[in-house]
């Protein structure tokens, strides 16, 4: 195995864990944001109104993008598998 193969497995590996995040970050930016505006509109500066919301949608977002996720990671390990059992 060389440095150019190293390089190829490191980038493709952080590749797909930004495809595999970067969903469910973007949900719980989304809440959040949603979250700290209606605390600033309101004047509620309850500490748990903003967490416990973005944990359920979170929580959601996980079960409804698992297969998507598990098929990136499958991918990835498919392709890991194949170039170790090629030499």
């Amino acid at each position: 195995m060389n440095e150019a193969e190293i390089f190829e497995i490191t980038r493709e590996s952080i590749f797909t864990l930004l495809k595999v995040v970067t969903p469910v970050i973007c949900i719980a930016l989304a809440v959040g944001l949603i979250i700290g505006i209606f605390q600033a509109l309101t004047q509620i500066q309850e500490m748990t109104l903003a967490f416990v919301p973005k944990i359920i949608c979170v929580f959601l977002s996980l079960i409804f993008l698992f297969p998507f996720m598990f098929g990136q990671m499958q991918n990835l390990s498919d392709s890991l598998f194949a170039k170790i059992a090629g030499g």
